[in-house]
């Protein structure tokens, strides 16, 4: 097998093989270039490079053409004489046609086998990003997540989050005492951001089975690696949810992935196509986050290839650790347009013999600027390079053709039946449920008591025969004459009449003194 990847022919006459070597597959990479370049090809022959070197890919078919990897070439094809004639130019001499292993997924389950994940696997910061949600906000769903954490209640789809949303504004008093404000006004926001997502179809990407991490790192019996794509040409009508997906996607390689070192070959290469999408008006938390997965996945045997029209679309400190690259034409029609391809020609090493930046604007369709890491991982003098005929067929296939790929997956049957299992709706309306019927029972017991047990109950009125005493007993004198006439006696004495008689006679004892 051997230790790189055949990319096209450079040099003066494009006999000069240009390859990307498997040891530093993982150092990540960049395929660019304006509309119309030949950058889908260029992912195209990049994923059946390693699918034939046994490496996993997990890509996008943003417009539907990727679909043809799972078919070979045809020599009926339109082109097929002129990728013949560029195969001799470049020295392609074992040129063939060959399909790849294939597995279809799709987020709607329509052209694809159905991926899943749950909202607990998503986790607050990306399920804030993907509503647009304010800091505020995104607190009240920290809080979401700690609640359910400390109630045991899985958060495993979109309905688990609405009903827990519903309990903290019914519970918000108490909650605000230990977790700061929870306003009713914020609880209403993310409330509206969920039927927007849900409309979306943000319901069909959360809940069980969800998707097995294993299932995207498979091999077929002749060891060649499996092509999985994502059918993503509905799923761009929401950028935002496409984005978030394949962040989220990254992130559970980058969590679960054990460490491997700098392996001979990657165990999983990613494409992330349309990458500008990612972080467009992204939180400096989340571009940190990705810089942070980029630069440390590597060392899971991971290897992360963006796709963009232009470099200057991904952010700096990421655009560094990009090692491979494949620099297809940029246009330079306004100030800013030639900034960015002076920028861009800048990030390369020197060639002695073309300017860089010419060579960026010139190239033709199928043509690119490349420049490999290589020994030591330095990073190889920038070439003009021809880019290899694709193996496999080149565009679209119908729709028959995609169904029978996918009733012959091994992935047949195992995520097309959702599963709904106990969780946090559940729960909450298992305790809703038994509040009403204790409700309902205390409202019989009172209604079967008589009328003077339910005033009792309530406090409406007093009765001496439901009162004990628990000390003295109280000893009621004999009406008789003599007691009467005391007791006036008493009370006439108390009074201002038996004050004033007793002034009297206390002064006039002191004045006969």
């Amino acid at each position: 097998m051997s230790e790189n990847i055949f990319l096209g022919g450079g040099g003066a006459d494009y006999c000069q093989p240009q390859t990307l070597s498997l040891k530093y597959a993982n150092r990540h990479g960049l395929i660019a270039g304006a509309t119309g370049t030949g950058k889908t090809v260029t992912l195209q022959i990049l994923a059946e490079g390693f699918s034939k070197a046994g490496v996993p890919v997990f890509l996008s078919d943003v417009k539907g053409d990727l679909s043809g990897l799972a078919l070979a070439g045809s020599e009926s094809h339109k082109l097929h004489g002129a990728f013949q004639k560029r195969a001799e130019t470049i020295g392609f001499t074992d040129y063939e046609y060959a399909a790849c292993p294939v597995t279809f997924w799709d987020l709607f389950g329509q052209q694809g086998h159905p991926v899943r994940t749950t909202v607990s696997e998503m986790g607050p910061l990306l399920l804030s990003r993907l509503m647009d949600l304010s800091e505020a906000q995104e607190g009240i769903v920290n809080i979401v997540f700690r609640v359910a954490d400390e109630e045991g209640m899985p958060l495993l789809d979109m309905k688990d989050l609405q009903a827990l949303l519903v309990w903290i504004g019914e519970n918000r008093a108490n909650l605000s005492l230990r977790y700061g404000n929870v306003s009713t006004a914020s609880i209403g926001a993310i409330q509206r951001r969920l039927l927007v997502l849900e409309n979306q179809g943000g319901t069909n990407l959360f809940g069980e089975p969800a998707l097995e991490l294993a299932d995207l790192m498979r091999t077929d019996a002749n060891g060649n690696g499996m092509v999985n794509i994502l059918a993503s040409d509905k799923l761009m009508g929401s950028p935002r949810l496409y984005a978030t997906f394949l962040l989220w996607l990254l992130s559970e390689l980058f969590e679960e992935l054990p460490e491997v070192g700098d392996p001979d070959k990657p165990k999983l290469v990613f494409f992330f196509d349309e990458a500008h999408l990612l972080f467009e008006d992204a939180p400096k938390v989340l571009v940190d986050k990705v810089e942070q997965v980029a630069r440390l996945i590597r060392s899971k045997g991971v290897g992360v290839y963006f796709i963009s029209q232009n470099p200057a679309d991904i952010p700096e400190d990421i655009l560094g650790q990009l090692g491979n690259r494949v620099q297809h034409a940029l246009r330079a029609f306004t100030a800013r347009d030639r900034k960015n391809l002076r920028l861009a020609a800048e990030t390369y090493r020197e060639n002695p013999t073309f300017d860089t930046e010419a060579a960026i604007r010139e190239v033709g369709v199928g043509e690119a600027v490349t420049s490999m890491l290589q020994k030591k991982g330095v990073p190889g003098i920038v070439e003009r390079t021809l880019i290899r005929p694709p193996g496999s067929q080149l565009g679209p296939i119908t729709a028959a053709e995609r169904q029978t790929v996918m009733n012959a997956s091994p992935m047949k049957g195992k995520y097309e039946t959702r599963k709904d299992r106990r969780s946090a709706f559940e729960m909450l309306q298992a305790r809703t449920d038994a509040a009403a019927q204790a409700a309902a029972e205390a409202e019989e017991q009172l209604e079967s008591q008589s009328i003077a047990e339910r005033e009792f109950a309530t406090a409406r009125r007093y009765s001496g025969s439901k009162v004990t005493r628990s000390s003295s007993r109280i000893v009621r004198k004999k009406d008789t004459f003599a007691t009467a006439m005391s007791e006036a006696v008493i009370k006439e004495l108390k009074g201002t009449t038996g004050r004033r008689i007793v002034r009297g006679i206390l002064g006039g004892l002191f004045r006969n003194r």
